[in-house]
């Protein structure tokens, strides 16, 4: 209920947007089309997504329906971010969840696997063919899943942690969600790297000819300090600064810093980060654990006391 309450707080204090991590194994949110519906059931204008979904655990198919039914509860708001998902709490989940690589294949290859199969799914184009004795009366043709979402295809991002699937995403036509860890290549800042990796996305956007222009999103964690409580959570400055680790044995990674000063410092160090600039979308990331009430306020304040001076509203 919290995620529900703090979404419909966003909308009335004027954001544009709700998106939830989703992660398995854990005590968090592991299924979120039950909460997309519900989210869009109790809001009117916000857009509802995700960043992201694990497509190492999907079934393309079922996904398809649950995705294109919250979607219609919410009035065609759904924007879904997928991914091949980030370190796990447990060794291999999705296999768990029945799912395997094809020989030869990495998780890495059937997430995008997965995905491929939803995107076509999500066109809405007949595939199966119907049974000539069937329960209910069906339409001329091959069939599809159901319900139907229309421009939902338009509406998947990906969510990519290295150059190469920003590349591979913007030839697959979906938008990119590029969020606060990607693969350390080349030693450069991390808002530097993050600004080359949407730039090649773009490039190989208008390479691919694409009819639409895509949406690019980034995630950063900004506190504006403005009273107290601000100060006492996140006045100590000990993320200022990237860091490097190594998601796996072979991949090293830069983890992007917080922001958290006063509104007039916050605003001036934001000018500098390059892919802030590059992109048209910004999720802020915001501490669940700290509830509703003070999450509102985290909100409020960026968007009363920065987001104005840096042309976000």
């Amino acid at each position: 209920m919290q995620s529900i309450d703090l979404a419909v707080a966003a909308e009335e204090l004027g954001a544009d947007g709700a998106y939830f991590r989703v992660h398995h194994f854990a005590r968090q949110l592991g299924s979120p089309f039950p909460l997309l519906a519900a989210v869009g059931a109790k809001t009117r204008r916000i857009e509802i997504g995700t960043a992201v979904i694990d497509m190492r655990y999907e079934n393309a198919l079922y996904m398809a329906e649950d995705a294109s039914a919250a979607d219609l509860i919410a009035r065609g708001r759904l924007q879904l971010g997928i991914s091949r998902g980030s370190p796990e709490q447990v060794v291999d989940g999705w296999r768990h969840f029945g799912y395997r690589p094809a020989e030869g294949q990495s998780d890495a290859d059937m997430a995008r696997r997965h995905a491929e199969v939803f995107l076509d799914v999500l066109r809405g184009e007949g595939f199966a063919e119907p049974n000539p004795r069937p329960m209910f009366p069906n339409p001329p043709g091959l069939l599809r899943v159901e319900p139907h979402a229309p421009g939902l295809r338009e509406r998947i991002w990906w969510g990519a942690g290295s150059d190469a699937t920003a590349v591979w995403a913007a030839e697959k036509g979906m938008n990119l969600q590029s969020s606060t860890l990607k693969n350390d290549e080349g030693g450069l800042p991390f808002h530097v790297q993050q600004a080359k990796q949407i730039q090649a996305f773009r490039e190989t956007w208008k390479a691919a000819g694409h009819k639409r222009e895509p949406r690019v999103s980034v995630s950063r964690s900004i506190f504006a300090l403005v009273d107290e409580r601000d100060r006492a959570y996140f006045g100590r400055g000990n993320q200022a600064e990237d860091s490097i680790g190594y998601i796996d044995e072979a991949t090293r990674a830069i983890f992007g810093r917080s922001y958290a000063a006063e509104p007039d410092v916050l605003i001036e160090e934001l000018k500098k980060d390059e892919a802030i600039a590059e992109a048209d979308t910004l999720l802020l990331t915001v501490p669940n654990q700290l509830g509703v009430d003070y999450n509102a306020h985290v909100i409020e304040s960026i968007l009363k006391h920065v987001a104005p001076a840096l042309g976000w509203r």
